[in-house]
């Protein structure tokens, strides 16, 4: 019962209302309002801030908080420990993602899928602020992010290969069979990029700035997969990462130019730096340790793209 509590806990800080959290933990809430109330008793300390609505948690419960989250990511890695002394690996590995990785992911979980049938797995598009949150708060096993970030001191981190930035143009326009660009020339044309608050955005705004020009955007989206869309439906351009190209599978309607300067980010995988790691999540890092990304997304860039 106590880690019902706690489980009880956790979703109520999350969703910061008593119908939701009862209904994430598929109990009534009567029930979850009681089991909140009889750990409040249990620790002697006022946990929620009530009224007719949830007001959110006492700076007692909000340090409380902090405890239960270990507690149960703690006890998850327990029951992973028990199943892996039995000879399995089970449960569920949640990966947060930034959009533009999210070709990749499959690339990951089907390499894992393979190694361990018994693992099932979530992943989520999430920005980079978003996915270190998360992985703080035991709410992801494993972000596939940056890694030049200031903020990932303290997390594990295995590098999975540079990404390379493209210029993606429709192939029946005019720059057909061009073998480069400079960032300047890609300035001038009609541009869909993403949101001014993803990473991604930022990284290419600064290349445009380290150039002194800036660009011509048109459409801007919250979707990596609209960015092609828009190329191949609108006959704009944008700028993507090379390992874009890998879930393209009409690359004959657009081409790819690669820009100079070259501007490159490395990509990999984070993860709370626990010892020991929960076997899941040990497991897992270990599958995607021996990936060569790398060579597979450079092969995508030649000169016929």
């Amino acid at each position: 019962m106590f880690v019902r509590q706690l489980q009880y806990l956790v979703a109520l800080a999350r969703t910061r209302h008593f119908a939701r959290a009862a209904e994430l933990c598929h109990v009534s809430q009567p029930a979850l309002s009681a089991a909140i109330q009889h750990l409040e008793e249990e620790l002697g300390v006022a946990i929620v801030r009530r009224d007719q609505r949830f007001q959110g948690l006492t700076p007692e419960g909000e340090r409380l908080l902090g405890w239960a989250q270990r507690v149960l990511a703690d006890w998850d890695g327990l029951r992973q420990e028990a199943a892996r002394s039995r000879g399995e690996i089970t449960g569920t590995l949640r990966i947060g993602a930034i959009p533009t990785t999210m070709p990749v992911v499959p690339l990951l979980t089907s390499q894992s899928r393979a190694a361990y049938p018994g693992i099932h797995q979530a992943v989520f598009s999430l920005s980079a602020e978003e996915i270190i949150r998360r992985l703080d708060v035991f709410e992801l096993d494993l972000g596939l992010t940056y890694l030049e970030d200031q903020r990932l001191g303290g997390f594990r981190v295995l590098a999975l290969y540079r990404e390379r930035y493209l210029l993606l143009a429709p192939n029946r326009g005019a720059l057909r069979g061009r073998a480069a660009m400079t960032w300047s020339e890609a300035a001038e044309l009609p541009l869909c990029l993403l949101t001014p608050n993803m990473q991604n955005r930022r990284i290419i705004d600064a290349a445009f700035r380290q150039a002194g020009t800036a660009p011509n955007v048109a459409v801007e989206t919250d979707s990596a997969f609209a960015l092609y869309s828009q190329v191949r439906c609108a006959g704009l351009h944008t700028i993507v990462p090379h390992s874009i190209l890998f879930l393209l599978d009409m690359r004959e309607e657009v081409t790819a130019i690669p820009l100079s300067p070259e501007l490159s980010r490395p990509i990999g995988l984070i993860a709370l730096g626990r010892e020991p790691p929960p076997p899941l999540i040990a497991a897992a890092w270990e599958v995607f340790a021996g990936l060569d990304l790398q060579s597979r997304f450079d092969t995508l860039i030649s000169p016929a793209n």
